[in-house]
């Protein structure tokens, strides 16, 4: 019965260290089942048999995780937002925290439109990934318009996957375009290149720049085997060693992109708070004066210090 192998995957996954036991075990077996978790919870409720076919897979599954492969990888999904993005092996698995990374490009590109009177804002989201961020602002903000960059190419495979479902589903043209054409209508502009380098084209144009870059010190090897076995390298360490030396390349592209103004907002770790403001603040044009106001700390949803925002001078 449902009740009888739910119980089973719960006590197996709790016994693994599994954070979240109960949640995971249902999510497997709605993956099992090709049904949602209500279905699974409905059918708990009323003690029905699972299919030996379902129970197999569901079994399968459940080992895979006991081995603290990411549910996510398991499922071939991950929730941001209101999304539910393709995510698998060879791309970072977005998190609830980034979540309110993005709120505050949302804001400030709602804002901008606002301001504007309906006329469209300019957001770039570099290191794009999934393309989580990016999708984000650009299903939630009518008129965005949003540009992602991604230079992993398995990472870029996954967000190209997202863009072109997305744009699908929005009734729009999917597809990269390259850097030096215009983009056709759709509803994101996925650019593969280096985030420090790319989008010369809209120099000083952008409204708000948004990142989740690598960030993560080379000493800091994250704890949980999902994260240090699963997660690509490329997306979690940040070079140099305060782990910085990328999101320093990408402060000085914000600097490059955003129009005076503009909103820069950067995800980092929270014991880096301080030297992220001081990073931000150390931003110097040709000239050398200052490229940015005054940066500040902003917490995400558990109140952790976990981003910079900073307005370009």
């Amino acid at each position: 019965m449902s009740t009888q192998l739910l119980k089973w995957a719960y006590e197996e996954l709790a016994d693994a260290g599994v954070a979240s036991p109960q949640a995971d075990a249902e999510a497997l077996l709605a993956h099992a089942l090709a049904v949602d978790r209500a279905e699974v919870r409905r059918l708990a409720v009323l003690g029905r048999e699972v299919p030996d076919d379902a129970a197999h897979a569901f079994a399968g599954l459940v080992a895979r995780r006991v081995a603290r492969e990411p549910l996510q990888h398991l499922t071939g999904v991950a929730a941001f937002r209101h999304l539910e993005l393709a995510v698998g092996p060879g791309v970072f698995v977005p998190r609830p925290e980034t979540e309110e990374v993005a709120q505050v490009a949302i804001d400030e590109a709602a804002k901008v439109i606002a301001d504007r009177e309906g006329a469209g804002a300019v957001v770039v989201d570099l290191c794009t990934g999934s393309g989580a961020i990016a999708l984000a602002v650009a299903t939630e903000v009518p008129g965005a318009r949003v540009h992602a960059v991604e230079l992993d190419k398995d990472a870029h495979a996954w967000a190209e996957r997202n863009v072109d479902a997305l744009s699908a589903a929005a009734g729009v043209e999917a597809g990269a375009t390259p850097e030096d054409q215009d983009p056709p209508e759709r509803i994101v502009r996925l650019v593969k290149g280096d985030a420090r380098t790319a989008l010369y084209g809209i120099d000083g144009m952008a409204d708000v720049v948004v990142s989740n870059p690598p960030y993560v010190p080379p000493d800091a090897v994250p704890v949980d085997p999902e994260v240090a076995e699963h997660d690509p390298a490329v997306a979690l360490y940040g070079l140099g060693p305060d782990g910085l030396e990328v999101p320093r390349g990408i402060t000085s592209a914000a600097a490059r992109l955003l129009r005076p103004g503009g909103l820069y907002v950067m995800e980092h770790a929270e014991v880096q708070a301080e030297a992220a403001r001081a990073m931000v603040a150390a931003a110097r044009d040709d000239d050398g004066r200052p490229v940015f106001g005054e940066p500040e700390t902003r917490k995400d949803l558990t109140g952790r210090p976990r981003m910079v925002v900073a307005r370009r001078l």
